[in-house]
């Protein structure tokens, strides 16, 4: 079977003129990540490696969430064009937010595991966040306090607080996301917490809650847990 690059492709069948013609919706997933390939390999069109990694990754998804080092390591991208491709991901996922913090009120857990969802979905290591609220538990902002290994995050009270003390919060709810996941709390989880918990009392911040994100899989109902609803804190 003859290979085309994509400069040798009629004209009509060219991804980036596809999408002049026709709008970026009427393209595939491997075209659009064509687009922001580039270029192939010798040999293999940048619509051809697109499919190779699609096929490596198996769903968007898996492919947005892996680390710039394996997607680089798949011949023909580099490190260049992963990093492409991760600050694309991570466009649509900041778009993905958009205004939806405005406003927002956040009464129960799910709400709360509602606002960070999207921003954690995609990660292959330990966030910590807080959601900072005013006294009618309208969403202020949510603050990145640190980004962890693997496994673990590293949680200062001093950097949790000082965002919440700037815009004199009224309270607080802590989130973190468990990469495996599983959102069952750890004993650090619920150690973190309860020191975090006191911390609040002596600057009079309420700490609300302590929401850990996982994924949804066979048999869980819901893709987070509340400390608060297990009674952990």
């Amino acid at each position: 079977m003859t290979t085309y690059l994509i400069r040798e492709m009629p004209e009509g069948d060219r991804p980036r003129e596809r999408l002049k013609e026709r709008g970026a919706a009427a393209l595939m997933d491997a075209e659009l990540i064509a687009i922001l390939l580039r270029t192939g390999m010798k040999g293999t069109s940048a619509v051809q490696l697109a499919l190779q990694l699609l096929q490596k990754f198996q769903t968007l998804e898996n492919l947005a969430r892996a680390p710039v080092e394996e997607i680089a390591h798949i011949k023909g991208v580099g490190e260049t064009k992963a990093i492409q491709l991760k600050a694309a991901f991570e466009l649509a996922r900041r778009l993905s937010e958009g205004t939806r913090d405005k406003q927002k009120i956040i009464s129960s857990p799910a709400d709360a595991a509602g606002v960070m969802r999207e921003a954690m979905r995609l990660l292959d290591r330990e966030e910590f966040y807080v959601l900072l609220l005013n006294t009618k538990n309208g969403l202020i902002k949510r603050a990145p306090i640190s980004r962890g290994s693997l496994n673990a995050s590293i949680v200062e009270p001093r950097e949790v607080f000082k965002d919440a003390i700037a815009v004199s919060a009224a309270s607080m709810i802590l989130v973190h996301n468990h990469p495996s996941g599983d959102p069952t709390p750890s004993s650090e989880d619920i150690t973190v917490t309860k020191r975090l918990v006191k911390a609040g009392e002596l600057l009079n911040i309420s700490v609300l809650d302590h929401i850990v994100l996982g994924r949804h899989t066979a048999g869980r109902d819901q893709d987070f847990v509340s400390l608060k609803e297990l009674g952990l804190m």
